[in-house]
């Protein structure tokens, strides 16, 4: 595979000799050979003619579901990572929200056999618990050998803290990082949505902030005592952001990210009773946002995350009540951070977290393997679920308006665009 990008604009911050330059970059079988003001392509070269090209280093998404094994009509590992490469990810953490989940080492090779040959890696989750049944502690020790690279019981809360306790003593031996979903189900009961006005005038039952709230605290806490490594994933309240930025002060190693949609929408896209805007966390008030947001940028929450969770028809286009919780987001992703942040602060959102999960990062420079992401930032335009790469097609973003386009992708030897 050997390609000349021409006239490329560099947005890397991490590269202040390049940052905002224009360049060609020269990559042949993978590699970034040369980056000079112009080169002449060698021969048997593609050289790329995209207009307003930009360039990063590839993109990073700590929270990705597809569905294979067990839910295959969702999306396959192929067809979805064929979708995270086209929507600009060159790296994801795919979730373990199969069936079976992947709770043993042969589960975790699995997944990284059906991952291989495509330009977007898929890096796996294990299951924290057998079956993720909160009960008994899975192969920890044998996933990680295996390649998993943290682990999680999948949007179910860690409800006995004595379980949560042990597994975080016992990964300090392998440097394995726990993920605990905050939220408690005893104080959720029933509910499905934010427990506030909106809720009330609908008739449909609340999740209150303290349900999250209080999960993050006990954590905290059980962290604080044991030592090791937790991340939160997909905080969602104000006050949330308060309790991690208090935990980071006093030095405990903990991290957390937030998904794009709790960012931008509130629980007054709930009056339509769209099932697509059932989510887990739910969605809340304005002032969360803000508070969101004010969080990814002074770095008390580390990561942004699509949260990607494809679900069929059959799974939304039901009462509400009965309607399954998730919203697929690696395509809007992008253009919601563009416009949200813009371009430079969305790029230093899109490529940060690996390090956390023991993957190395990609570097910009000669002689380093291409992992990079191409794109232009100036188109506007209304994204369609209907005209989405995903097999589902369960998007709160429909008829969003999104700035930035994803031109494609270049890493593991292959070009996507």
């Amino acid at each position: 595979m050997n390609i000349l990008l021409k006239s490329a604009k560099i947005v890397c911050p991490q590269n202040k000799a390049l940052h905002l330059k224009k360049r060609d970059i020269l990559i042949q079988k993978g590699i970034i050979q040369k980056i000079a003001t112009s080169i002449e392509p060698p021969s048997q070269t593609k050289t790329t003619n995209f207009k307003n090209l930009h360039v990063s280093v590839g993109w990073f998404d700590t929270s990705v579901g597809f569905g294979e094994p067990g839910y295959e009509e969702r999306e396959t590992i192929a067809n979805g990572l064929k979708l995270a490469s086209a929507s600009g990810f060159t790296d994801i953490l795919l979730n373990p929200n199969t069936h079976p989940v992947p709770d043993t080492s042969s589960d975790i090779v699995f997944l990284k056999e059906r991952g291989k040959g495509h330009a977007t890696t898929l890096y796996p989750l294990g299951s924290l618990t057998a079956n993720s049944d909160g009960k008994d502690l899975a192969e920890l020790f044998d996933m990680k050998n295996a390649g998993a690279v943290a682990f999680y019981d999948f949007k179910k809360q860690i409800a006995n803290p004595n379980l949560l306790k042990i597994a975080l003593l016992y990964a300090q031996n392998f440097d394995g990082l726990v993920m605990s979903f905050p939220q408690d189900g005893h104080i959720k009961g029933k509910g499905i949505v934010n427990e506030g006005e909106v809720s009330t005038s609908l008739g449909l039952k609340g999740i209150p902030s303290l349900a999250e709230e209080l999960q993050i605290s006990r954590d905290l806490f059980i962290l604080e005592y044991t030592g090791g490594k937790l991340h939160i994933p997909t905080i969602s309240t104000t006050n949330s952001v308060k309790l991690i930025a208090n935990a980071k002060k006093k030095g405990l190693d903990v991290s957390c990210s937030v998904a794009v949609h709790n960012l931008v929408f509130t629980d007054d896209s709930l009056t339509g009773f769209d099932t697509n805007f059932r989510v887990a966390p739910p969605l809340r008030k304005k002032g969360d946002c803000r508070a969101l947001a004010k969080g990814l940028r002074d770095g008390t929450i580390d990561y942004v995350t699509s949260d990607h969770l494809p679900l069929d028809i059959e799974e939304k286009r039901v009462e509400f009540d009965n309607a399954a919780d998730g919203t697929i987001g690696l395509e809007t992703a992008f253009g919601t951070l563009n416009q949200l942040f813009g371009l430079e602060e969305a790029i230093s959102l899109l490529t940060k977290g690996r390090e956390r999960f023991g993957i190395p990062s990609p570097k910009l420079t000669e002689g380093d393997s291409a992992n990079l992401t191409l794109f232009d930032p100036n188109p506007e335009m209304e994204y369609n679920a209907k005209d989405s790469g995903s097999t589902s097609k369960n998007s709160m973003f429909h008829g969003y308006r999104l700035k930035g386009k994803v031109l494609g992708v270049v890493n593991n030897n292959q070009i996507n665009f």
